[in-house]
């Protein structure tokens, strides 16, 4: 068995989908290497990977010509990167950036998309998994402004 497809088998984020399923992901999956520094994907280009993060760990960063790039959450090991190929307009609204050598399984985005249009059952198994992955970025979020506005606080008042 290669090493994709024993990734694909055993990660967190598939457990419990049926083997047809994983099956599918698995077909749809390779290896993939970054060197610490290396940009894995920029906001605004075409997305078109699902990552799978065996090693290593990769800054996701918001990026805004004005405030410049914003550290919006650190992923390592058994984390998942990359829900925007199933969404219009299939590009990127972060930049990720690897923070250390790095290893992953990439899933081809347009691939599980044509599944997902095919297959609803398959389609409705990754949307409410990948829905934990954005409800789970979205308090990441929250939980940094917050501490944020009462850094602000702190300061206004001294």
């Amino acid at each position: 068995m290669n090493n994709s497809r024993q990734t694909v088998l055993s990660h967190p984020f598939f457990h419990g989908m049926k083997p047809a399923y994983l099956d599918v992901l698995a077909d749809c999956a390779t290896e993939a290497e970054f060197e610490a520094g290396e940009m894995l994907f920029r906001e605004g280009e075409p997305a078109n990977k699902f990552y799978l993060i065996k090693t290593g760990k990769v800054r996701l960063e918001a990026h805004d010509r004005v405030s410049g790039t914003t550290l919006v959450q650190e992923l390592g090991p058994g984390d998942v990167l990359g829900w925007s190929w199933l969404f219009p307009p299939f590009v990127w609204h972060f930049q990720a950036s690897a923070t250390e050598p790095m290893e992953a399984v990439a899933l081809s985005g347009g691939r599980l998309l044509n599944v997902a249009e095919h297959n609803p059952e398959f389609g409705y198994e990754m949307m409410k998994r990948v829905a934990q992955v954005v409800i789970h970025r979205l308090q990441s979020t929250r939980k940094q402004l917050v501490a944020l506005a009462k850094a602000t606080e702190a300061a206004l008042e001294s």
